[in-house]
């Protein structure tokens, strides 16, 4: 084997090495690295609810807003903005979290 026949075996060699690993080396994953660090604006609306201003205006600490939403159903997950996922509410620990349950195409 030669020189150039080794260099593209050692290539080919760390390219399956990587993708066995789940490590993307392609040149449009290493161009997307530079975005990474990026921050975005995650917003999980667990819920709406509609009222006068006057019964905004008389509630206090301690109040609470019944939002239109129920245990189980499904909660909207925007990035940005922009709608792209559903999830549902679950509790670990004393901490809520969400499960993704669907991605939405973009």
């Amino acid at each position: 084997m030669n020189e150039k026949q080794k260099e593209a075996f050692l290539k080919m060699a760390e390219k399956n090495l990587n993708s066995a690993r789940g490590i993307d080396t392609s040149p449009t994953a290493k161009s997307m690295e530079m975005v990474y660090d990026i921050p975005v604006t995650i917003t999980a609306v667990l819920g709406k609810v509609t009222m006068p201003i006057h019964q905004l205006l008389n509630m206090g600490q301690g109040a609470i807003l019944e939002l239109d939403k129920k245990v189980g159903d499904s909660i909207d997950i925007y990035v940005n903005d922009k709608m792209i996922a559903k999830g549902e509410l679950v509790a670990q620990s004393d901490k809520l979290g969400i499960t993704l349950t669907e991605i939405l195409k973009v």
